[in-house]
């Protein structure tokens, strides 16, 4: 399917979709007109895409998750992302710890 079809069918605009391709999520085949030809395989992996989003992944943490999905069995691909998650989370625990802090601050200062 086109670009415009897989839009449709999901929801994304053809800019988010472009945007997804060229950050390795989504892979489509070219025309001789060189246009985009998405699967219907795509419109399955684009709901999954979505979700990790808004769950509040970047899609440089996306692209690191979806070799679990294409490649479920391969225990290196699941060690490698269980890694990689981990200090995603390590991140987003740093992140909390510097905003309690400075709450903590201003309410010692304005409280």
């Amino acid at each position: 399917m086109r670009i415009g079809e897989l839009s449709k069918r999901t929801g994304v605009s053809p800019r988010s979709l472009r945007y997804c391709e060229e950050q390795g999520l989504l892979t489509s085949s070219r025309s001789g007109a060189g246009q985009r030809h998405y699967s219907d395989a795509e419109v399955q992996r684009l709901s999954l895409i979505r979700q990790l989003f808004d769950a509040g992944l970047s899609s440089q943490m996306i692209a690191t998750v979806l070799p679990c999905v294409d490649i479920p069995d391969d225990l290196g691909v699941a060690e490698e992302t269980f890694t990689a998650m981990m200090r995603q989370r390590d991140r987003i625990d740093a992140d909390i710890a510097h905003l309690i802090e400075t709450r903590e601050a201003l309410d010692g200062n304005y409280g």
